[in-house]
This record gives C-alpha cells, structure tokens and sequence, in this order.
C-alpha cells in the first residue's frame, strides 16, 4: 500500500479551534476539547473571545479513549465543557504540570517521555511527549508569560506516524522532532497566528501559515491537517492564508482540511 493509501486509513474530524478526533490502533483520540457556546473569557494576557460554537457537543462523540491535551491553562485548549468532557474520559496525556493539576486520570509526559497503550486487537502503540513553545523565543523566555506545552507523537510498528504539534511557535522545536520521528505521515498542526500586542510585541505564539508550510518541509509531512486556525477572534490567521501558503509553496497536495463535525 502506498503511503496516502495508509495515510487516507487515518480519518480526522474537525470541531473548531484545535479539538480534533482520530483513531488509531483502535483507540480514540481527542485532542484539547473545547465545547463552549462563544463566550469571553478574561485572561492575564487579555481578553479571549471564542467566535463560533463547536461543530458537535461533546455527546455527540462516542467513546474517547485517550485526550491529548497540549495544555490546560488556556480555554482555547480547554475550556469549561471540555474540563467536564475530561472526567469522562479514562486517561487525558498533558504536561507534567497540567497532569498535577487535573487529577488522577491526567499523566503529565516531559519531552521525549513515552507511554505504551494496549490496543483493543492486540499489541501496543506508543505516544510521546515532544517539545513545543508557545511564542518566539527560547523555552526558557517563553514559559514565565505563556505557560508550558507539549506536542505528541504517536506509533506503532505497523501504522503511519502521528504527530500533534498542539501550542507550539518553535520551527527548532519542530526539527528536533522530525530528527526523531521524521518523516511524518500525518501531522496535525496547530496554526491561526494568535497574536496579542502586550506578549512579544505581537509575534505569532503558534505557527502562522508560512511557518506551517516550513513546518511541513522540516517534518517531510505527507499530510497535514492543520487546527487552532478557527473561531476565536485572536486568530489573526486562517482557512484561506492555510490555502494560499501550501499552494504558494507547492504543497497543496499534503493539506487537508480534515472532516468537519
């Protein structure tokens, strides 16, 4: 089988901001679920509007197997109803803080930290914590302000590699992945260029859409599905600067928009 034909095996569906749902090895992934109707929230940063509700509630789902939750300190990340959906659900994988705070069924993974999961048919897969920084700059500049965040990688012998950037602003980040893991079969990259004035003199915190396409070249993705580039009013970035930068680069066969609802 060709490697789209394995990659096409890996449906991903879509709900808006950066909450995503894919199986793999039998176990159903769901990544920072936010379920709110559109709201303001008020942060230390500014204020947070989220713009367009969900394309499903959280019932609508089925089971969920496994969160992978990039931080809990944001509500575009996790927001109150997806909190709610967590204790449902019998393992949320998140950062070693974030794993403190939520509670017994939260593992917090420090970068290249790896848990092996039992899959339903037999055998195991593994999913690793790998770096990510929310904003320009060193991890160790960044962290203070914006809080910490970690990304995954998900494998298995006899499937694609997944990897889930989840908050992350670092193309450095990004090499020292694909350096491990690379290439990738399905990356599913947190975009939208959210930007605030008062935090890094308005730099993206998260990819903008040029440094998803070098992000993409740096990983040899053969897909990626880009989130976290929808309704929220600090996105300054979305569907169709996605477009235009894959397209510009000659990309455009690797973007996919994924399923939505």
């Amino acid at each position: 089988m060709t490697s789209a034909g394995i990659n096409r095996q890996i449906p991903v569906r879509l709900f808006g901001g950066p909450t995503a749902l894919f199986e793999y090895g039998g176990l159903r992934f769901l990544t920072d679920p936010t379920f709110d109707a559109p709201r303001d929230y008020r942060q230390p940063g500014g204020l947070l509007t989220k713009t367009a509700p969900a394309a499903a509630a959280p019932d609508d789902l089925g089971r969920i197997d496994v969160v992978l939750l990039s931080h809990d300190e944001h509500p575009d990340n996790l927001d109150d109803s997806g909190r709610a959906l967590l204790a449902r659900v019998p393992l949320t994988l998140t950062t070693p803080g974030g794993g403190r705070r939520l509670g017994k069924d939260a593992l917090g993974l420090a970068d290249w930290e790896s848990i092996e999961l039992a899959r339903p048919g037999g055998g195991m897969l593994t999913v690793t914590g790998v770096p990510a920084i929310h904003g320009p700059g060193e991890r160790a500049q960044v962290e203070p302000i914006t809080g910490q965040v970690v990304g995954f990688a998900l494998t298995a012998t006899d499937l694609p590699t997944v990897y889930v950037s989840g908050d992350n602003a670092s193309l450095d980040a990004v090499r020292d992945i694909a350096e491990r893991f690379g290439p990738i079969d399905t990356a599913v990259l947190f975009a939208g260029a959210p930007r605030f004035p008062v935090l890094f003199d308005g730099a993206p915190i998260v990819l903008d859409s040029a440094m998803a396409v070098e992000a993409a070249r740096i990983l040899k993705a053969r897909r990626v599905v880009p989130v976290h580039y929808d309704g929220w009013a600090h996105f300054t970035e979305g569907r169709a600067e996605l477009v235009a930068a894959f397209t510009d680069a000659g990309l455009i066969d690797c973007l996919d928009l994924g399923e939505l609802g």
